[in-house]
């Protein structure tokens, strides 16, 4: 299932201190041996230009990793950049992930506002289109609310009947408005809107690359081992 240190070691030497500390939360939350797709669904709208220019949207990418290479054997991640429509559906890896995201976006074209709907709707498309039977962890990162609120909350609501969660995580000032949606959204009712709670919210803070990398990991897996359990008690995760 996971991917050994020794891969890693061999594939891609820069995150196995990463690896590592990854390990240690996937074991404090009891998800040793787990198997799980993850995602990335990183911000592309035009205030996140900052954290592309100061390498912390490439520190994420390169955690996400650290932590998928627990869940999972391939060493890759499927990454979508989103603002107001799709600007780009690929991946990161393992053995390529060094400068990976200023690549990507070096290709893409103006950076517009933010579409939530969009970007989930991407990853539910890859999740089935991949056949994968493992339950999903998908790491959602923006800096604000999204433009169609309503669209949003509907989507988060209709994906509760899949094997995916959601793992919203904030970047920017921790007192704006921007994230109360992010809130709410965390607090949907149970069982009334969505049969199980399938997303989380953190925030990550104006810097997010100093957030320890040990608490990042914390804050990354703490919601999935509940969510894993109600899901399997509902039928929607069956390994």
């Amino acid at each position: 299932m996971a991917l050994s240190l020794r891969k890693v070691e061999e594939t891609a030497p820069a995150l196995v201190s990463l690896y590592k500390t990854a390990g240690d939360s996937v074991r404090r939350h009891g998800m040793d041996g787990q198997r799980a797709a993850v995602y990335l669904v990183v911000d592309y709208s035009g205030s996140m230009k900052p954290y592309y220019a100061n390498g912390a949207v490439q520190a994420l990418a390169d955690r996400v990793l650290g932590l998928a290479a627990h869940f999972d054997d391939d060493g890759r991640v499927p990454v979508v950049f989103f603002s107001t429509d799709i600007d780009a559906e690929t991946d990161i890896r393992l053995d390529d992930h060094a400068g990976r995201i200023q690549r990507i976006v070096s290709g893409l074209g103006h950076m517009g506002k933010t579409s939530y709907h969009l970007a989930m709707d991407a990853v539910i498309d890859h999740y089935l289109d991949s056949g994968s039977t493992a339950p999903a962890l998908v790491v959602f990162q923006t800096d604000g609310g999204p433009i169609n609120k309503l669209a949003a909350e509907r989507y988060v609501c209709k994906a509760a009947k899949l094997p995916l969660f959601w793992q919203f995580i904030g970047f920017g000032d921790p007192g704006s408005r921007q994230f109360e949606f992010l809130r709410k959204l965390d607090e949907l009712d149970v069982p009334g809107r969505r049969p199980v709670d399938n997303a989380g919210f953190f925030h990550a803070g104006q810097d997010p690359s100093r957030v320890p990398d040990a608490e990042l990991y914390d804050r990354l897996v703490a919601d999935f081992p509940a969510w894993l359990a109600a899901a399997r008690a509902q039928g929607i995760v069956r390994s």
